[in-house]
């Protein structure tokens, strides 16, 4: 009986993950940038043109574990840790996999037949446990941004079709994906002429830019915050939605 006392009820508030991806410049990295406090830490080259707080490129894995664990145990007023871009930090994955194996491929590494992506894993889980202290201890939001990529999906139930996905390994894909509360897919609002054929943006500048919330034949994408199936690309967007969706 003294365990069932400590049963806890309701919904508890916490800081959101959430990885964004899609093509380049779409405004991944402005939509992290709006988020209260935000700090990125960087491992592609890309946020010049961007008014924000951001922390030295990083050029290893070891690098990388010291900028998390300074985020973590230095004093500072951040809340937001933004990390700039997953599949540039898969690089820095696959180089220290190599490093351990003495070679130049990760398909080669431990005698290849994809035992390097495995071993990447392991590696991967090491961020997402120093990602997993920071929001519990500096009670941080994180967002992971990532590049987009067409991929051919094999339905066991259907036809094969094309979608978007991360511009990851399916291993990392699929850990981070579901280590995450939200995966939001951001494009730009597209119709399609019926007279061509062609497909062509909607709206000024290129075209509405909006993220997609749920997984579909198009793209892959989830979320856990009972989120409208679109919605604007915009941190303020999604804070509303969020609490929308908390008052109900």
């Amino acid at each position: 009986m003294a365990l069932l006392q400590n049963v806890i009820k309701g919904r508890q508030p916490v800081p959101p993950r959430l990885m964004i991806y899609g093509s380049e410049g779409v405004g991944k990295s402005t939509f992290a940038a709006n988020a209260p406090k935000t700090v990125f830490i960087q491992t592609e080259d890309g946020l010049s043109e961007i008014d924000c707080a951001r922390l030295p490129l990083v050029g290893s894995f070891e690098e990388l574990l010291t900028q998390l664990k300074a985020i973590r145990d230095e004093e500072h007023d951040y809340q937001t840790l933004c990390l700039d871009s997953l599949d540039w930090t898969e690089r820095l994955v696959w180089d220290r996999v190599c490093a351990d194996y003495g070679v130049k491929c990760i398909e080669k590494a431990d005698g290849g037949y994809g035992k390097g992506y495995t071993h990447a894993l392991t590696y991967w889980r090491q961020i997402i446990a120093l990602l997993n202290e920071i929001r519990a201890k500096r009670n941080m939001a994180v967002v992971l941004i990532a590049h987009s990529k067409v991929e051919r999906f094999e339905d066991p139930e259907h036809a094969s079709y094309d979608r978007y996905t991360p511009r990851l390994h399916k291993a990392a894909c699929s850990l981070v994906c579901e280590w995450v509360d939200a995966v939001l897919f951001a494009t730009r609002r597209m119709r399609v002429d019926s007279t061509t054929g062609k497909a062509a943006p909607v709206g000024a500048d290129g075209g509405e830019r909006i993220l997609r919330t749920n997984g579909s034949p198009a793209c892959i994408a989830k979320n856990r915050y009972g989120l409208p199936t679109e919605l604007a690309l915009s941190w303020t967007a999604f804070v509303e939605c969020l609490g929308n969706n908390a008052t109900k």
